[in-house]
């Protein structure tokens, strides 16, 4: 079960032997010749028997009413024609890779039904294993199965959906526990392996190279990208080193068909053996926050603030009563540094924060208004996003100024408005055009600020838009809901 979010080769191995053969070029070729000369491909049949008794499969059940006759009997006969022409059984219709479908319920008592396949292997040697949380996120029933066909079902520990990492437990000791590799020496080019149940068949295992590091495809984590066969069903399984050491976690593809296209991604070991702690200690994992939106700096934004490079992560928002707006962070701020660490891109951020653990008072420096600035925050404990409201429209004025420049109509804030906002001033947007919408303006936004300078009225904003400089890129500063977010704007000509 992998969730497509891995270029396959043209010829099997066999196939470039036979070729080359066949053209009369010696088999001498294909050996070492050299230290930088051809070198042999790996076996990798003394790591199958390293590591293979150590990875599991996973089977899921849920609750639902037993189907009708007739569906029953439809069902019966495409599993037939699923095991005669494919070898495997067909895929159910919950399972998590496949279509959902509703299914009558005439009243009877429910029964445990397969929910899906994955993959995961065995952390410790008291039956901890480790997989992927959404390979038993909304299971009623989790079966961990054994190479050795033992089977015992398993009590879910804790699950993170933001890393997808989870943690069950069976009841047995003795087991053959994996060892966990340092993912630093880990180097683009390199051999690794998976083992897994791709559609159900256990233990399978397959090879290929490691693509890249560091990609980013999530807010927590940046993935391990391989070109390593990674199908429905691998989901949770480990990702091997040569030395046989576990680096990662299979977990997500690249797919347009729902099927293998050459691009997996893994999550790194050393992440998720983080959050495993952590879930095996509470169940749960603790993750700070500081309450901002960011964004990448981009050039037009480096060179609107006056920063030398693009780097850093660009604040775009500040929740109201959030860590960062008691410590003074403002829309507009490119935070520099974390703890002393450097943030080259904004993805940066919210790992370094994620990680902290929330209380803890920590030093940031940000860029504001043409200078660095130290300050200090305290890290917020992470929670579920509150939904966020709609900015005042009652009392709206009959006709706007319309300002060209930006793409703007805009009109005064009403004295109710500004009472339910929480606002001395501002302008609110009553409609967009170019460019106002392509730098993500909307229709109910309340301008704060334009070029760093506060916009209490339609005058001032006027004023201000009339010695735009308008062949750079500028700064305004709104506020949509209960958030206040920067944007960059390029002036008409």
């Amino acid at each position: 079960m992998a969730r497509p979010f891995a270029f396959k080769r043209s010829v099997s191995v066999g196939l470039l032997c036979a070729s080359l053969w066949g053209a009369g070029l010696s088999m001498a070729l294909v050996q070492p010749v050299s230290a930088q000369g051809v070198r042999g491909l790996p076996d990798f049949t003394e790591l199958v028997e390293q590591v293979g008794p150590s990875v599991v499969n996973i089977r899921t059940m849920e609750k639902a009413a037993p189907r009708d006759v007739q569906s029953s009997d439809q069902d019966a006969e495409m599993q037939e024609f699923f095991r005669r022409f494919f070898g495997v059984p067909m895929p159910t219709p919950n399972a998590p890779n496949g279509p959902r479908q509703q299914r009558p319920n005439r009243g009877q008592p429910e029964e445990a039904q397969p929910k899906g396949v994955g993959s995961g292997f065995i952390l410790s040697a008291d039956g901890y294993v480790m997989t992927n949380a959404h390979v038993v996120e909304g299971a009623d029933q989790v079966l961990v199965t054994l190479p050795d066909k033992r089977e015992f079902k398993a009590r879910i520990v804790g699950m993170d959906k933001r890393t997808d990492v989870a943690v069950v437990k069976i009841e047995a000791t003795g087991l053959p526990a994996v060892k966990i590799g340092d993912v630093s020496r880990l180097k683009v080019g390199e051999w690794v392996m998976a083992i897994g149940s791709p559609f159900g068949l256990e233990n399978t295992v397959t090879a290929g190279i490691v693509s890249a590091k560091q990609r980013d495809t999530g807010d927590y984590l940046s993935f391990i990208q391989t070109d390593v066969a990674i199908n429905p069903g691998n989901s949770g399984g480990p990702l091997i080193n040569m030395r046989g050491e576990v680096v990662g976690i299979n977990s997500q593809i690249y797919s347009r068909s729902g099927g293998f296209m050459g691009i997996s991604f893994a999550i790194p070991i050393d992440e998720a053996v983080r959050v495993s702690e952590q879930l095996r200690a509470t169940g749960k994992v603790q993750r700070g926050r500081l309450g901002v939106q960011i964004d990448q700096v981009s050039k037009d934004v480096a060179e609107s603030l006056g920063l030398s490079k693009t780097q850093g992560a660009l604040v775009r928002g500040v929740e109201q009563g959030s860590p960062a707006e008691k410590a003074g962070l403002e829309p507009g701020d490119i935070i520099l540094k974390f703890e002393g660490k450097t943030i080259d891109k904004s993805s940066d951020l919210p790992r370094m924060v994620g990680n902290t653990k929330p209380g803890t008072r920590s030093a940031i420096q940000v860029w504001r208004r043409g200078s660095a600035k130290d300050m200090q925050i305290t890290v917020g404990e992470f929670e579920a996003d509150k939904p966020v409201k709609k900015a005042a429209a009652a009392e709206k004025p009959q006709a706007g100024t319309v300002t060209k420049v930006l793409g703007l109509t805009v009109s005064e804030l009403s004295d109710a408005q500004k009472k339910e906002l929480k606002l001395r001033g501002g302008v609110r947007v009553d409609a967009v055009a170019e460019p106002a919408s392509r730098a993500g303006i909307q229709e109910g936004d309340v301008i704060l600020a334009l070029a760093n300078i506060e916009t209490p009225n339609v005058q001032t904003l006027e004023a201000l838009t009339a010695k735009l400089d308008r062949s750079k890129p500028v700064s305004l500063l709104i506020r949509r809901g209960e958030w206040a977010q920067y944007t960059v704007i390029r002036p008409v000509r």
